[in-house]
């Protein structure tokens, strides 16, 4: 197995979701480095013990000493640090990330990489609704769902090392997906509903309305304070599949509305019947 424990790990972006990640594998007692852009992240991430060492450069000779490198950056980032900095990446290294689509990605850094590398796609389904390293735990992990999406270019060693990973990280649950399964799931579930979530928070100025919210609103709005950076570029890399999930919802809100607009009770009970039926699957 490649994920074993004298392997040295690099983490490329140390925000949110790359520092959760070094947390994580520090803890369990890896070796791990970053990158990231500014200073004051690196010392951050040493001061809170997150990393052994960093740097704010792509060095040839650091980043030639890891085994296993994970890229937490947005994914035009991810390809375009690939193809300045691929050569200081030693043979036979296996890369990673956490990117939140994967068919227009996966496929691209595949064929842009050099043949002695492999990369094997992973998405952490975890995070939080602030955003940075000063927000980064290993505690997003603990019970949330983890992701691996190889292709057919991948060796069954790289696939369970990255699955390993996931496990590593304190993930319940491991599942495999091929890079179009997951971006139809992930633009039902995770898209969508943040789009649902900002549609909610632009229909009114709700300034007014804090002081009587309740448990509802709050809810359905969590995920609307949003990095407008990130998903507006991950929407429109699943744009045809987040189309036809919007289409989708469209319909069955169309649906319920005309139910209510003819007094049609036992059309709006059935709804409801279903919606209790398939929300319980989650409480499983």
């Amino acid at each position: 197995m490649r994920f074993i424990k004298n392997v040295k790990i690099l983490i490329v972006g140390l925000g949110l979701m790359g520092g959760s990640y070094a947390e994580a594998l520090t803890d369990f007692g890896y070796e791990v480095g970053g990158l990231a852009r500014r200073q004051e992240v690196i010392d951050y991430a040493l001061n809170k013990g997150l990393i052994r060492h960093g740097r704010i450069s792509a060095d040839r000779e650091y980043i030639g000493q890891f085994d296993i490198i994970v890229f937490a950056l947005y994914p035009h980032v991810f390809i375009q640090w690939l193809e300045d900095y691929q050569e200081y990446i030693k043979s036979g290294a296996l890369l990673t990330d956490v990117t939140g689509v994967k068919g227009s990605v996966v496929y691209k850094v595949q064929q842009l990489l050099r043949k002695d590398l492999e990369f094997i796609a992973a998405h952490p389904m975890a995070g939080r609704e602030t955003s940075g390293i000063e927000s980064a735990t290993k505690e997003i992990f603990r019970g949330a769902n983890y992701i691996v999406t190889p292709t057919d270019k991948n060796t069954a060693e790289a696939i369970e090392s990255c699955k390993e990973l996931g496990r590593v990280l304190g993930f319940k649950n491991i599942m495999e997906l091929s890079p179009e399964e997951h971006d139809e799931m992930i633009g039902f579930l995770s898209q969508l509903t943040h789009c649902i979530a900002v549609s909610l928070m632009v229909c009114k100025d709700s300034r007014h309305l804090v002081s009587y919210t309740g448990d509802s609103f709050r809810d359905l709005t969590r995920i609307a304070r949003i990095n407008e950076n990130m998903w507006s570029e991950l929407f429109l890399l699943n744009k045809d599949e987040l189309l036809k999930q919007m289409d989708l919802f469209s319909e069955k809100f169309g649906e319920l509305r005309n139910y209510i607009e003819k007094d049609d009770i036992e059309g709006m009970k059935e709804m409801m019947r279903l919606s209790t039926e398939r929300r319980g699957y989650f409480n499983e």
